[in-house]
């Protein structure tokens, strides 16, 4: 739903999936399997090792909680997650040379969260001290942040108005960008040669601004007309995705150049791609 209850957090350079439950995160153990073994598949060492816990009596898989995460290919599944003091409890059931960093790690991870919960601005900060540290200029920062405010204000409201199931987000979410761009989030990753990244991190500066146009468009739409219902949010998702489409298309009949871009930063950073085409 919103943005800021699943991220992706970083162990030497190894992607592990956390989200907020019970206001606490939760964190993917299978990745924190790959991360701990280097595993080619994290998932059958997490299978065999559930059944070898279970044998044991262990109160870590009973502790386990499935929450949905996105994967790879883009969608969300019910994954097997623990929360800090499960994990801890994980690390002493493998033989790992990087259990100690690994503590220290989640250690500090938990500290943020409960700083956070403390002063939610530090969530603003750290994301954006994330995005400098991958190489995002700061213009670039201040749109992406601003798309995350104006899509939270959006998901906020569709669930107001009865919106429960992930796959009617999605759907939702679909019909805005169908509207904007002529393409889906998924058909735009595939467009873009991305795969399990997030595509707004991979969009420009004007891809960021008509997906922010068609999402904002879409709430003024819905709270003017008090929408309640999935069949009305719809309509209401294509009407302020047709509004940004429509601008998208006149600027550029003006411009003579598509907003679209198959571009990424997969390779090069945003900032350091930017310098290139200004030159």
């Amino acid at each position: 739903m919103s943005e800021k209850t699943t991220k992706l957090a970083i162990f030497k350079k190894k992607e592990i999936r956390k989200t907020i439950f019970q206001n606490k995160w939760w964190f993917s153990v299978i990745d924190v399997c790959g991360a701990l073994t280097d595993s080619r598949d994290a998932g059958a060492y997490w299978r065999k090792l559930k059944q070898r816990l279970k044998a044991e009596g262990s109160e870590i898989v009973t502790n386990c909680h499935g929450l949905k995460l996105e994967s790879s290919d883009g969608k969300k599944y019910l994954t097997d997650c623990a929360d800090t003091e499960g994990i801890f409890r994980l690390i002493q059931s493998i033989p790992s040379p990087k259990a100690e960093p690994f503590k220290r790690w989640m250690a500090k991870v938990g500290y943020e969260r409960i700083q956070e919960i403390e002063d939610p601005e530090l969530t603003t900060k750290r994301t954006r001290a994330l995005y400098n540290a991958k190489g995002y200029s700061k213009d670039w920062i201040e749109k992406r942040m601003r798309g995350i405010a104006i899509r939270e204000d959006l998901t906020e409201e569709w669930q107001k108005r009865g919106v429960k199931e992930q796959k009617e987000y999605a759907i939702l979410t679909a019909e805005i960008s169908k509207a904007t761009f002529g393409m889906t989030p998924s058909q735009y990753k595939e467009f873009k040669r991305l795969k399990h990244e997030n595509l707004r991190d991979h969009m420009t500066d004007l891809e960021l601004i008509f997906s922010m146009l068609g999402e904002r468009a879409t709430t003024e739409i819905t709270q003017t007309d008090n929408s309640k219902g999935f069949k009305k949010l719809q309509k209401d998702a294509k009407d302020g995705g047709k509004i940004a489409g429509d601008a998208k298309k006149a600027l550029e009949k003006k411009t003579g150049k598509n907003v679209s871009s198959n571009e990424n930063y997969l390779g090069i950073p945003e900032k350091q791609k930017k310098l290139i085409n200004d030159e």
